[in-house]
C-alpha cells in the first residue's frame, strides 16, 4: 500500500545514515501526541470495555458475588440486540448490492453544460445548404470546451447549443450527468477492487457495538491479479489501485482537544506488527530501509494495554493476565498523520515545498519504531486532509467518541442479570425440601440420606415426630416479572424493539397486519438516525475523497465537472419495489401530452432500470446511440411522407396489410385496398347515409 502513484513527486526524508541522529525531536513530538491522546482516552476505553463484556456476557471485576450465590448466568440480551441493529445497518445500506454512494453534478454546474441540444432537422437542412452552396453559413459560439466526455461523441455536429431543446425533433443531452456518473462508476470499481464492502461491515460492527467506526483512506496499493502463461508458469499481473481500510477504534487516537474528524490537529494509529510485517514495510514507497532494520535489531518493544487482556481472554481464574510487559513478540509502530511546525520539519531535513517556505505549520505523515524514523513525508494529499472518518452511532456533541447500543442498554442488561439470578437461586431452594430430624426419636446408626422409599427406625415409646420437611416460599414469578419489565425498559433505552427482529408471543396492535407494520415504521425511527450519521461522517466524506483522489492522481478529462459526492444511505430506506412503482406511475401520468414536456424521460427510464438491479449502460442507449436512432427513425418519416408506396413498406414490413391470419376487417368503398371498378365514388360517410339501418349497424360491427 502506497500514498500515491509512482510519477508523483513527494517531499520526504532522505535515508542517510548521517543524519540519523539529528531527528530524535520528531520522534519525541510523535510519541508526546500519542502518550497525551493515550492518557485522554482511558474513561472511553472503559466504557467500551464495559460494552464488549455485555455483549460477550462476561462479569467485570466490579461484580462481587457473595459465596451463598450459586448462580451467576449472564441474560445476553445486549448481543442480541447489537447483532440485530448491525443486521439492519448492513441490510439498508447494501439493499442494492452496492456501495451507497452516487456523483451527482452540482445544482449550477460551472466548466461543463448542465444540459446541450441538437436539432436533427436544423442539422439535416444546414447539410443540405452545404451541399447544394458550397458553405457553412455564419460561424456560431463554440462549446465544445463545456461538453465534457460527450465532447468526441458531438464533435461532427454543427449546431449543438448550450440548454435544453426547444423544439419537438431537438435531442437534449446533459454532459454534467454523463461526467458524474462516470466518475461514480470508476469510484464504485475502485471500492469494489479494494473490498470495501467487508471494511464498511467492520466499521459497522464496531459503531453499533463501542459508538464509534473507523474507516482509512484512500490509498495507492499494488493489488496482485493471478495470471498463468501459456506453460503454466505463474505470472501475476500488478495493478495499481486505490484501497480503503477498516481501522479499529482500539488503535485510534485523536487529538483529544476536538469533537470531529473536522476540528481534528492530528491523529496517531498504533500498529502491532510481526518482524516480517515490519520488514514488509520496505516494499512501500518513501520508507527508509536502514531505519527499518535498525529498529529491528532493537528487538519487539510492544507493551499491551490494560485493557488488551479482556479482549483477548487473556486473564488467569485470580484475574490476573496471563501475559505482562513485553512477553510478546510484537513490535509497536506508531503512524502520525497532522500538523507540526515547519521548524521541527527543516530541523529533520524534510525539504519544504515551495508553496510552504512561507508557512508556520505543515501538515506530516511519519512512522515511528523503536526510536526511529522509519517514514516522514509531507502530506501528499491535495486539499490537505487527514485520512480518517469516524462515524458516531449516536452523536455525543462534547466527546469525538459516540455511544453505542451496548452503552445505552448497560443499567438494564444488569438489572436483567440480577432478576434472573435471584430467580434462579429462589427456585433451586423452593424446589427442594430442608430437612430436620430428631435423631432422638431414630435409632442410632441408620443412615440419614434421604431418597423415594427411604424407611427410617423409631425408638419405641418416643414422643412426637421425628422428620420435618420445610419448604421455601417461590417467589420466582415476581422476579421474573421485574426481569420482563427490565427487559421492555432495555427496549426503550435501545431504541431497539424485540419484535422488529422476531420476538415472538407480540400481543395487543402487534397481532395484525397493519398494526406491526405501523410499529415497524415507527422502530425504523432509530436506525434512520444512525444511517444519517453513517451518510454525513463517513461515506460523504469517503466519497469526496475517493474523488479527489483520482483528480489529482489519476487525471481524466471526461471526468472532470462540478461534481458532488451524495451518500445514499438513507435512500435505500426506500425498497426497490417501492421506488421502481413510483417511477412507472409518475411515467404514467406525465404519458399526457400536455404533461410531457416537463419530464426528464431519459432521467426516469435510467431510474427505472436501476430500481430493476439492471445494467443501466447496456439497456440504455448512449447519446451516440441516441443521435443515431432518431436520425434513422426521422429518415424513415420522411421518406414515408415523400412515396406513400414506400410509405406502406416502411409502416407494412410484413407485406400483410397490417392484418392477421384469418378473418380481418373488410375495407369499405373509398379506402385503401377496396374495389375501384363502378359503383358509387361518393365519400363512405355519404354512402353510409343512405344504406338501411340495419346493415348499416352490420357494417359497425364488423368496423365497416
Amino acid at each position: 500500500m502506497s500514498d500515491t502513484y509512482e510519477n508523483d513527486i513527494i517531499n520526504v526524508l532522505d535515508d542517510d545514515e548521517e543524519d540519523r541522529g539529528s531527528y530524535s525531536n520528531i520522534v519525541s513530538y510523535v510519541e508526546d501526541r500519542f502518550e497525551r491522546a493515550k492518557d485522554a482516552r482511558y474513561h472511553d476505553e472503559s466504557r467500551w470495555l464495559q460494552s464488549y463484556r455485555n455483549y460477550r456476557g462476561i462479569y467485570g471485576p466490579e461484580v462481587q458475588f457473595t459465596e451463598t450465590e450459586k448462580s451467576r448466568v449472564f441474560i445476553k440480551v445486549t448481543k442480541t440486540k447489537v447483532l440485530a441493529a448491525y443486521g439492519q445497518l448492513i441490510d439498508v445500506l447494501f439493499s442494492q448490492n452496492k456501495f451507497p454512494i452516487s456523483v451527482d453534478p452540482t445544482t449550477l454546474p460551472e466548466g461543463v453544460a448542465d444540459t446541450v441540444n441538437i436539432d436533427p432537422a436544423v442539422e439535416a437542412a444546414e447539410q443540405e445548404l452545404i451541399d447544394r452552396f458550397g458553405f457553412e453559413g455564419d460561424d456560431k459560439e463554440d462549446i465544445s470546451d463545456k461538453l465534457g466526455p460527450l465532447r468526441e461523441d458531438l464533435k461532427d455536429f454543427k449546431n449543438v447549443q448550450e440548454g435544453p431543446g426547444a423544439t419537438p425533433t431537438s435531442l437534449t443531452f446533459e454532459p454534467a450527468m454523463v461526467a458524474a456518473k462516470k466518475m461514480e462508476k470508476k469510484i464504485k470499481d475502485q471500492l469494489e477492487e479494494s473490498a470495501a464492502t467487508r471494511h464498511l461491515r467492520h466499521s459497522c460492527f464496531e459503531c453499533v457495538t463501542f459508538g464509534t467506526g473507523i474507516m482509512k483512506g484512500p490509498f495507492a496499493f499494488d493489488k496482485e491479479y493471478s495470471n498463468w502463461g501459456e506453460d503454466g508458469e505463474y505470472n501475476p499481473i500488478m495493478k495499481t489501485v486505490p484501497q480503503v481500510e477498516h481501522t479499529s477504534i482500539w488503535n485510534f487516537y485523536p487529538d483529544p482537544d476536538a469533537y470531529s474528524m473536522y476540528d481534528c490537529d492530528y491523529v496517531v494509529e498504533r500498529h502491532r506488527m510481526t518482524r516480517s510485517q515490519v520488514r514488509y514495510l520496505k516494499k512501500r514507497p518513501y520508507f527508509r530501509n536502514d531505519a527499518i532494520e535498525e529498529a529491528i535489531k532493537y528487538g519487539p518493544d510492544y507493551t499491551r494495554e490494560w485493557w488488551e487482556n479482556d479482549l483477548d481472554d487473556n486473564q488467569t481464574a485470580e484475574g490476573n493476565s496471563a501475559y505482562s510487559g513485553t512477553d510478546i513478540e510484537r513490535y509497536e509502530v506508531l503512524e502520525f498523520w497532522g500538523t507540526v511546525d515547519a521548524q521541527i520539519a527543516r530541523d529533520n531535513n524534510l525539504e519544504i515545498p515551495d508553496d510552504y517556505k512561507n508557512e508556520d505549520e505543515v501538515q506530516i505523515n511519519c512512522w515511528v519504531c523503536n526510536g526511529e524514523v522509519l517514514r516522514l513525508v509531507i502530506n501528499p494529499f491535495t486539499p490537505k486532509r487527514i485520512p480518517y472518518f469516524a462515524t458516531p452511532y449516536e452523536v455525543n456533541p462534547y466527546s469525538f467518541f459516540g455511544v453505542g447500543l451496548a452503552e445505552n442498554m448497560d443499567d438494564t442488561q444488569t438489572l436483567m442479570n440480577g432478576f434472573m439470578r435471584l430467580a434462579v437461586d429462589n427456585a433451586v431452594l423452593s424446589g427442594n425440601l430442608l430437612i430436620e430430624v430428631d435423631e432422638s426419636n431414630l435409632t442410632p446408626g441408620q443412615d440419614l440420606t434421604v431418597y423415594p422409599g427411604k424407611v427410617f427406625r423409631r425408638q419405641g415409646g418416643a414422643p412426637g415426630q421425628a422428620i420435618f420437611g420445610t419448604k421455601f416460599p417461590n417467589v420466582s414469578g415476581e422476579n421474573m416479572m421485574l426481569f420482563d419489565k427490565a427487559r421492555v425498559l432495555a427496549d426503550e433505552s435501545s431504541g431497539l424493539p424485540s419484535y422488529s427482529y422476531g420476538q415472538t408471543g407480540v400481543q395487543g396492535t402487534g397481532r395484525t397486519a397493519s398494526g406491526i407494520s405501523m410499529l415497524m415504521g415507527a422502530a425504523s425511527g432509530s436506525i434512520r438516525t444512525v444511517i444519517k450519521n453513517l451518510d454525513d461522517f463517513l461515506l460523504r466524506p469517503l466519497g469526496e475523497a475517493m474523488f479527489a483522489f483520482n483528480m489529482q492522481f489519476d487525471f481524466d478529462p471526461e471526468l472532470k465537472g462540478d461534481l458532488e459526492v451524495k451518500a445514499r444511505g438513507t435512500e435505500s430506506f426506500m425498497q426497490n419495489e417501492v421506488r421502481s412503482q413510483r417511477l412507472i406511475s409518475f411515467l404514467q401520468i406525465v404519458s399526457n401530452p400536455t404533461l410531457a414536456p416537463f419530464a426528464k424521460f431519459p432521467y426516469i427510464m435510467r431510474e427505472i432500470a436501476a430500481t430493476m438491479d439492471l445494467d443501466v449502460d447496456k439497456i440504455t442507449n448512449s447519446p451516440e446511440e441516441a443521435m443515431r436512432q432518431a436520425l434513422m427513425m426521422q429518415q424513415m418519416q420522411k421518406e414515408a411522407m415523400g412515396d406513400p408506396a414506400q410509405a406502406a413498406v416502411g409502416q407494412d414490413p410484413m407485406g400483410t396489410g397490417g392484418g392477421t391470419i384469418g378473418t380481418g376487417q373488410a375495407p369499405v368503398p373509398g379506402e385503401q385496398g377496396a374495389p375501384t371498378g363502378g359503383g358509387d365514388q361518393r365519400p363512405p360517410q355519404q354512402q353510409q347515409q343512405e344504406l338501411p339501418p340495419e346493415l348499416l349497424q352490420a357494417l359497425q360491427q364488423v368496423g365497416g
